[in-house]
């Protein structure tokens, strides 16, 4: 016999409060985020969202009332992650209303429904009415899938201002979706088209995030440097990053991840002259052969990022440049890869996020017949990161010795602090017996070697 999920914990938890005759309390909800810097703001959106509704956020590891867990589908590994971390909170909130949305849901509603405990599906747009769809799923007792088609999404959907955040950095979305549909990427298909947010209301939200005590912004999206294209206002990202910085008390303002073709001269102007924008800059390259990355439908060559960095480079001393890079992307010869791996040694990034290419269901590469077999994947997966794990300590080493400024993040028990220097450098700050270090408080130290190997 089947029962339905939305029955069950309603007879169970709610009932059991109401016969109980208990005194009223407010309703609790928690949030597991994975995946990138965009779910991480939409879910802190969200959770204004519910204490504006009389809700308490508590830990995922608290009883709640609702779960709601905001997945990632950027990989099959994402997708099965998401599907782990549903089934996990379930079982950790036997009676809780379970809410699953992001991006796997989006683009499986129905995978994400199969799951037994799972009451309500809701993908990456209409999530504003996340509170009425609860409501009907309590009224009607059975699973509900909100998920709409995202080809409907026209308008950057305005979700709620943090409000009682204690971070010391706030992510600013400043856009949605993506056009560029590159030959590996579900995101286009779980994002949707391009959708800027209107200017004044982001320069809106960052000053008050800056009333609020936030000394860093990360301005944040799915495809951050196409930023105004959609508006017809003559905005872009470097008008709004120029608005931005004017913002009094705005100490840090930080840049997500920008495509090398979207590096304008006015933006490069705006990082290279302010004092406010963090000299940093995470550029995905994706691959270091001309070949793969025709195949990918990246739109620059290696000469292209090449040059580019040096432009930035000479307006910008010290910059520090991330990258993601793909492994094994059908048809990657060995010569591809070694000339990934020279590349890399060539371009001294700070940083390099490494992902073995995973096949996404309904994205052209999935159906290339050259898939490279896991085992060679692995390996030079492998080759790979210790190239980068080279290029990023080198770079870190030119700062041993010299004043950097950090920007204190988080302060244990025992009273050591981490936080991160302009650069984004990680750094570790032993207890004081003179003073304690406190959250979001800047402190310039001489770095050391013991400040960075932990």
């Amino acid at each position: 016999m089947s029962i339905e999920i939305g029955q069950v914990k309603t007879n169970s938890a709610k009932s059991e409060l109401q016969t109980k005759n208990l005194e009223p309390r407010a309703m609790t909800v928690c949030f597991m985020t994975l995946g990138c810097k965009v779910n991480q703001a939409e879910s802190e959106a969200l959770a204004q969202l519910f204490r504006e509704a009389n809700y308490d956020v508590v830990s995922a590891l608290e009883d709640a009332d609702v779960v709601v867990v905001n997945t990632c589908t950027v990989t099959n590994t994402g997708g099965s992650k998401s599907r782990q971390a549903i089934r996990r909170m379930i079982k950790a909130h036997p009676r809780s209303i379970v809410v699953v949305t992001g991006c796997y849901a989006q683009t499986a509603p129905g995978e994400v429904l199969d799951i037994e405990g799972v009451d309500l599906v809701l993908g990456t747009q209409d999530r504003s009415k996340i509170l009425e769809w609860l409501e009907r799923v309590r009224q009607e007792r059975r699973p509900q899938n909100a998920v709409r088609e995202i080809e409907e999404a026209g308008e950057f959907e305005e979700l709620p201002q943090l409000n009682e955040e204690n971070r010391t950095r706030a992510f600013l979305k400043i856009q949605e979706g993506c056009n560029q549909f590159c030959t590996y990427c579900i995101i286009p298909y779980a994002r949707g088209p391009l959708r800027s947010r209107q200017p004044e209301k982001a320069i809106a939200e960052a000053r008050r995030l800056v009333e609020q005590g936030y000394p860093e912004i990360v301005l944040t999206g799915i495809h951050t440097g196409f930023y105004g294209q959609d508006l017809n206002m003559g905005w872009n990202l470097a008008c709004l990053v120029q608005e931005l910085v004017k913002i009094p008390g705005l100490r840090r303002l930080r840049l997500s991840s920008i495509e090398p073709m979207e590096y304008s001269p006015e933006l490069i102007d705006c990082i290279a002259t302010s004092d406010v924008v963090c000299p940093h800059v995470h550029m995905p390259l994706q691959s270091g052969s001309d070949e793969i990355l025709s195949r990918m439908h990246r739109p620059y060559s290696l000469q292209d990022y090449r040059e580019l960095l040096v432009r930035l480079r000479q307006r910008i001393p010290d910059l520090a440049v991330t990258t993601d890079i793909i492994v094994g992307f059908p048809g990657e010869t060995e010569a591809d890869h070694v000339s990934t791996l020279e590349f890399v040694k060539e371009c001294g990034f700070a940083g390099v996020h490494v992902f073995p290419y995973s096949k996404r269901q309904g994205t052209p590469a999935a159906d290339y017949p050259d898939q490279v077999p896991k085992k060679l994947k692995d390996q030079r997966v492998k080759e790979l990161m210790a190239v980068a794990h080279a290029s990023q300590e080198a770079y870190i080493h030119r700062f041993i010795g010299r004043p950097v400024e950090v920007l204190v993040e988080k302060v244990d028990p025992a009273g050591d602090a981490v936080g991160h220097t302009l650069h984004y450098i990680e750094v570790h700050l032993p207890s004081r017996k003179e003073k304690v270090w406190s959250s979001r408080q800047f402190v310039e130290v001489v770095l050391k070697e013991d400040y960075i190997n932990k």
